[in-house]
């Protein structure tokens, strides 16, 4: 198996869309980023952390591999714009890759330049080293699933899952 933790947004969507993608095996709700150990879900929303809230994504590499896990989270989230995905502002909810050896470094940066040409727009998504995965609170893990009923997932989550669903169905749409 194979790990890359990502940010982009709130983890709920980036959650959501990595579970369900084929090959990935298990998609944990977190913290990395930042100087605080152990730090919660109230820390992180104040943005003194420095922290981004990330998913750790565990994939089976006979299934997939690194490059198509890196080209959904180009097309789960805005790489655009700076420390904001939609409503949800603050260095947070960046986008950033975070790799653990050099070889994922290499992908991602080729990923990034390639998915650049594509739209057409400049990329701010932050292509770092590791740093400490802190779990998130309990009640964050498998949210959309847990929390259909919630406003924001009725309103962000879903429709970013029904484009994964869309896309999943017909590569070519």
């Amino acid at each position: 198996m194979q790990t890359l933790v990502l940010g982009g947004g709130c983890f709920w969507c980036v959650e959501a869309v990595y579970k369900m993608i084929p090959g990935v095996v298990r998609v944990e709700s977190g913290y990395a980023g930042g100087k605080r150990e152990r730090p919660g879900y109230e820390q992180i929303c104040s943005g003194a952390t420095g922290h981004a809230e990330v998913v750790k994504i565990t994939f089976d590499p006979a299934v997939t591999d690194l490059r198509t896990i890196l080209d959904w989270f180009w097309q789960a989230h805005d790489p655009t714009t700076l420390n904001r995905q939609g409503a949800d502002v603050g260095t947070q909810y960046r986008s950033v890759i975070f790799f653990q050896s050099p070889e994922q470094k290499a992908e991602a940066e080729a990923s990034r330049d390639a998915a650049q040409t594509l739209l057409g727009k400049h990329i701010v998504t932050e292509i770092s080293p590791m740093p400490v995965f802190w779990p998130a609170e309990s009640y964050h893990q498998d949210y959309f699933a847990n929390n259909p009923g919630n406003s924001y997932c009725a309103m962000v989550v879903r429709p970013k899952v029904e484009k994964v669903r869309k896309k999943l169905a017909d590569p070519n749409a």
